[in-house]
């Protein structure tokens, strides 16, 4: 069975690292970012079924445009 495909976008280490420790544990499939531009590089190679994005964030905040995904 595949496992469902998450991409965690959060700048605040302890909480990018909690949240991913719980999804894994969920058995999902997670790769995180610490901020928007870093989310829009791994989304060159990598298609999540599931963003879960942080607001307010350096380089580049969550206010991005996931939309050509």
């Amino acid at each position: 069975m595949n496992k469902n495909r998450i991409l965690l976008v959060e700048d605040e280490i302890n909480l990018r690292e909690t949240i991913c420790e719980y999804l894994k544990y969920e058995n999902y499939d997670i790769v995180s970012a610490e901020n928007g531009q870093e989310a829009l590089d791994i989304l060159d190679y990598w298609i999540p079924d599931l963003i879960l994005c942080d607001i307010m964030m350096p380089v580049m905040d969550g206010l991005i445009n996931f939309m050509k995904f």
